[in-house]
């Protein structure tokens, strides 16, 4: 890339305001200098440019042929300079918001929405950090959770956002509906990675519905609930899935809940520092998310980007 070898921008604002004004000193007041600060400014420049920019009489500057051309140039380029200043003062300032949640309920739960958010606030950047793990709500690592658990996170307030039930689901294709039936389809598991003190899973279910038969170790295991859901929709078998992750597929008929019984599961909250809690961010944020919640709006088509 070329560099540009321009005189002093000090200098070249000093001739455009004394050309402008055709006086040193009215150009002195309005950049806040002395009128010999702009005299020496504007030799300075001539002296650089090896012309002379200005007639000089008693009480006027008359520009010269070459000066009148400058004049042109900067007038433009300060006129547009001054336009972007003035439009990137303007825009209001963005907020992020990063928000840590499971992997399913950021597929499931938010990301057919976010455009709702968007629209709402287009000022605000929601960050959604998919974890299994829950992490520190510092503000760096994230600032918002989504969590499961029994509501009781000490020194975050909590905010329950919707109940949770285990429900055995498949794809009607499969064609079952009865217990006896079980064993010769295939258990889709899912086993998230980390440790959790609860664990609702075919095992948990066989103690209650005593399928006969039934080997509750076989089957498709998957870490990632998202992927169980997929493989059940596409007929590879029968899965323990949380009811509100797949309450659309049930709604429409793609999938079926064949038999029970079904499991009780621990609550999912909205927990964040109670310090934040009157953010603008932070407040919208939850806002959305609990109008979500209770609201369960149309999933948005595609938008442009703001």
């Amino acid at each position: 890339m070329k560099a540009r070898r321009l005189p002093s921008l000090s200098a070249l604002r000093a001739f455009e305001a004394a050309a402008r004004y055709q006086s040193a000193q009215l150009a002195a007041k309005e950049l806040s200098v002395t009128p010999t600060a702009i005299s020496h400014q504007v030799r300075q420049l001539e002296e650089a440019l090896g012309i002379a920019l200005f007639v000089r009489k008693p009480r006027q500057l008359i520009l010269t042929p070459s000066g009148r051309l400058l004049l042109a140039t900067l007038s433009e380029a300060f006129d547009a300079i001054d336009t972007t200043v003035q439009r990137i003062r303007s825009q209001p300032a963005r907020s992020v918001v990063t928000l840590s949640t499971i992997p399913a309920i950021a597929a499931r739960r938010l990301l057919p929405w976010v455009c709702y958010l968007r629209e709402m606030h287009p000022t605000l950047d929601l960050r959604i950090q998919a974890s299994h793990e829950p992490v520190a709500l510092d503000g760096v690592t994230a600032d918002m959770a989504i969590r499961y658990g029994d509501g009781s996170w000490p020194g975050l307030v909590a905010e329950k956002l919707f109940d949770n039930v285990f429900v055995p689901a498949c794809s009607p294709a499969l064609g079952l509906r009865r217990h006896e039936e079980l064993p010769r389809h295939t258990l889709l598991h899912f086993e998230p990675p980390g440790v959790f003190t609860e664990r609702l899973d075919w095992a948990s279910w066989q103690q209650q519905a005593r399928v006969p038969g039934l080997d509750v170790r076989a089957g498709l295991v998957f870490s990632d609930e998202t992927h169980t859901i997929t493989a059940a929709l596409d007929g590879q078998g029968i899965a323990l899935m949380s009811l509100p992750l797949i309450s659309d597929e049930l709604d429409s008929g793609r999938l079926i809940r064949p038999f029970g019984p079904d499991l009780p599961g621990k609550p999912f909250y909205l927990v964040y520092p109670p310090e934040r809690r009157n953010e603008p961010a932070i407040a919208a944020v939850r806002d959305w998310i609990t109008d979500l919640t209770h609201r369960h709006p149309d999933k948005c088509q595609t938008m442009p980007s703001p």
